[in-house]
């Protein structure tokens, strides 16, 4: 009978039940388990299904509850196998603009980091999310952890082996094994996958549902369809961030940074141009009490240039210049193996997407270990940090907007639920909303995990409707 190496869930008969009395449902067969490596190779193509035909049946049949998933990554494809293995009934519909699993089949050199091995408990789990990590100590990774993410694909016929430094592959060392396991279990289950359409336009109709404007590439033919239940689950990209403020969330980078107004033909110093608090970004640019307050302070100014200037900003004001670069230093000494653009010191409570815009501005090799950063290379990047420069290019955007950064803030959204407090109904998972995981499995966990919640609280709420 396969167990977890982590122990927790164990696959009995044809259900799988957890360490907490939970049942996943339908799973393999021992001897399927048993012969985890032969998967029939799973193509997208086996899984696609027009929206056009979404429609005529929603037009066709009685009143049927409708999830529509947005990003076919792995927090949106996890979450879509729970609803609809949990309510078989529940229509589910995967949109993503690309192929599915994308970034999963690439991750970790193609081996994908599934998840960490070393870190079971909760508490110290949480530790390794730089932003986010106060949060996630309550029962977010109880409901579904490391272990059952290991149980879960040991159940759907893939074993994970633990390297020396905690991380997790599959056995296979190869990521399609991951990949063909959820592709296989998402079309076993009934869940419909469509590429190459994008969510463009998304708004909330009379009848308390999701009205979904689709754009097929590359004509850009549009289509609405209709949904009870969303779940946008894009990662980091613009699309996921424009969607969360079409229903009225904010996405929020820093929680404390000094902002300074500089206008031409300005000479005389303004103390009111020079702000300290929140800033966000939207998908239009930086917004946020810090943004607003000199805004406010300087709309004569600002209208009398032509809205011509420079933002400059400090993204860690309560250090000094000189403490930036002594962490920098002591953080290429402690992880010299690790590359640039994956680990920033947590100190700096930066989103990790600013942190890559910043390694990229300063012209650095992305890919470079952190033992091969020079002095000058770090004198740089403390620069940046403390004396951060944007040109306004006009009311209502700046030249240099990096939208990427920060996600929804977790204010914003039950934790034990994955529901939005503003929106009802909709629901987010994985890094669209404001986490940022070290290396070493730690995001793709946070992807299991947001997925599994919000696909369980998706299926009960069906279930109570239905």
């Amino acid at each position: 009978m396969p167990v977890s190496p982590l122990g927790g869930q164990r696959c009995l008969g044809s259900q799988a039940t957890d360490f907490h009395g939970r049942h996943h449902g339908p799973i393999f067969s021992h001897s399927r388990l048993r012969d985890h490596h032969r998967y029939p190779k799973v193509t997208f193509k086996r899984h696609r299904i027009s929206i056009s035909s979404m429609q005529q049946h929603q037009q066709q049949q009685s009143y049927e509850q409708v999830l529509v998933v947005i990003g076919g990554g792995a927090a949106g494809i996890f979450g879509a196998i729970r609803a609809k293995n949990a309510v078989p009934q529940l229509k589910v519909l995967v949109v993503e603009k690309g192929k599915p699993l994308t970034k999963v089949r690439i991750s970790g050199g193609g081996r994908c980091n599934v998840t960490n091995g070393h870190f079971i408990d909760t508490m110290i789990l949480a530790d390794h999310y730089p932003r986010g990590n106060r949060e996630l100590r309550g029962s977010y990774f109880k409901a579904h952890g490391p272990k059952d993410t290991v149980t879960w694909f040991s159940c759907h016929g893939v074993q994970l082996k633990t390297e020396e430094d905690g991380r997790m592959f599959p056995v296979s060392d190869s990521s399609s094994t991951i990949v063909d396991c959820l592709l296989s279990e998402a079309h076993k289950n009934g869940v419909l996958l469509e590429s190459g359409r994008i969510a463009t336009q998304i708004s909330c109709n009379d009848n308390g549902r999701f009205d979904i404007v689709v754009a097929k590439a590359p004509d850009n033919l549009k289509q609405t369809i209709q949904a009870d239940y969303l779940l946008i689950a894009t990662g980091g990209c613009r699309q996921g961030y424009v969607l969360a403020v079409q229903l009225g969330h904010t996405i929020v980078s820093f929680s404390r940074v000094r902002a300074k107004l500089k206008l031409p033909n300005l000479q005389k110093s303004i103390p009111q141009l020079t702000q300290v608090g929140p800033m966000l970004v939207t998908h239009w640019g930086f917004s946020g009490p810090v943004i607003l307050r000199l805004s406010a302070w300087a709309a004569r100014l600002l209208f009398s240039s032509a809205y011509q200037g420079t933002l400059l900003v400090d993204f860690v004001p309560d250090l000094h210049v000189d403490d930036v670069k002594n962490i920098l230093l002591n953080h290429k000494r402690k992880y010299k193996k690790q590359k640039l653009q994956n680990l920033a010191p947590p100190e700096f409570h930066l989103p990790k997407r600013f942190w890559q815009y910043l390694v990229e501005h300063q012209g650095l090799d992305k890919n470079t270990l952190w033992a091969s950063v020079s002095h000058h290379s770090l004198q740089l990047l403390a620069s940046s940090i403390k004396y951060c420069s944007f040109d306004l290019s006009g009311k209502g955007e700046f030249k240099d907007e990096f939208v990427t950064a920060g996600g929804v803030p977790l204010s914003e959204i039950n934790l034990n639920t994955m529901e939005s407090r503003i929106c009802p109904n909709l629901f987010f998972a994985g890094e669209v909303i404001n986490v940022d995981g070290i290396t070493g499995g730690f995001n793709f966990q946070n992807a299991w995990t947001g997925g599994y919640i919000a696909g369980t609280s998706i299926a009960k709420s069906a279930l109570s409707h239905s």
